[in-house]
């Protein structure tokens, strides 16, 4: 047993808390509304309540709470979709980018994050931009440079007004998202966002991350942070994605917006023997649940949540399949039962049939 999880199980399992260890973070800046004391009261009781942990880890019904289970439904593509009214935005998560050169200039083709999903969209004739924002920053300066990606690419409508839009994110993406709408407020001149869906986002931060900062230690993280900062690296998404971090601050002043609809989605899966995400996968099995290796079902879910994507990892849901999983489906080998492609054509599809 890996000693993470030796040292995990060795303590009582009591009812799940946020981690409670203490490190620095970058506090959000305040945004341009202002808010009165009672209607600010209110938002922290609907956060609190959204941020309390639902279950007990003691309870095995209460831990397999997986919502409606996505096993096959997305396994192969279909020769048409309904196509939604408004363009999609793409919004990447921690590390990501919008198509990844290796060597200057264009001799080799580019990376994409989104691996084949903006063909699948264009392919349908659906409207598709993709966005690239700073990899490592923290999430206000994220929601901006998103913000303004957004305002860029998006042509303006015929009677010269912003054009309405929705955004599919993954994983951090959802984080930005969700502050762009409720703490930048982008003008209606520019744009109106109508809807998020966000797809293993973690809205109630991963204890992956906590087990990161335990791991490090409070002595030694100044020294990292100065030595990133020398290397002019941003560093301050790392600690905004802790539990702590979302149910201390970010939950509390980044309530969902009520002209936005917001919908989610999970994954749960069992990495095999020599998957990266074996050992956190482990950890937070034991401390939140079902997950895909870096986020939990219970933390994905934000809004309408429209079920859990089984067997299906973090990198899974941005076609970033493992290569010989993929040869052994072609193969015949084992079963096929997740298609990226096809499961972000039906996203769009249920859009449309949301009037969107």
């Amino acid at each position: 047993m890996p000693w993470r999880l030796s040292r995990l199980h060795a303590a009582p399992r009591a009812q799940w808390r946020p981690s409670q260890d203490k490190f620095t973070t970058r506090q959000l800046r305040p945004g341009p509304r202002y808010r009165s004391t009672s209607s600010q009261h209110q938002i922290d009781n609907q956060t609190n309540q959204l941020n309390r942990p639902n279950y007990n880890p003691n309870n095995e019904e209460s831990l397999s709470d997986l919502g409606h289970k996505i096993v096959s439904d997305y396994a192969h593509l279909r020769p048409k979709y309904e196509i939604p009214k408004l363009p999609i935005v793409l919004a990447h998560g921690l590390l990501g980018f919008d198509e990844l050169h290796l060597l200057p200039g264009n001799f080799l083709p580019g990376i994409a994050y989104w691996r084949g999903i903006r063909e699948a969209y264009e392919s349908h004739g659906i409207p598709c931009i993709t966005t690239a924002v700073p990899r490592t920053a923290s999430i206000s300066e994220r929601a901006q440079v998103l913000m303004d990606q957004i305002s860029s690419k998006l042509p303006t409508s015929k009677d010269g007004k912003g054009r309405e839009v929705n955004i599919i994110a993954h994983s951090m993406g959802g984080l930005d998202a969700r502050y762009m709408i409720s703490r930048l407020c982008p003008s209606p001149d520019l744009f109106r966002i109508r809807s998020l869906t966000t797809i293993a986002t973690p809205h109630r931060g991963s204890s992956a991350a906590d087990m990161l900062f335990r791991d490090i230690g409070p002595d030694l993280l100044p020294h990292i942070y100065r030595l990133l900062s020398r290397m002019k690296i941003d560093y301050g998404a790392f600690s905004q994605l802790t539990t702590k971090y979302m149910y201390e601050h970010f939950n509390r002043v980044v309530p969902n917006h009520p002209e936005v609809k917001y919908f989610s989605y999970g994954a749960s899966a069992t990495p095999h023997l020599f998957s990266a995400f074996r050992i956190s996968h482990g950890l937070m099995d034991v401390i939140e649940g079902p997950n895909d290796g870096l986020v939990s079902v219970r933390s994905s879910k934000w809004g309408e949540y429209r079920g859990t994507l089984m067997g299906i990892t973090h990198l899974d849901l941005i076609n970033w399949t493992n290569r010989i999983k993929l040869l052994a489906g072609r193969l015949g080998l084992i079963e096929q039962t997740f298609n990226a492609q096809a499961f972000y054509l039906a996203v769009a599809e249920g859009l449309a049939k949301e009037g969107f």
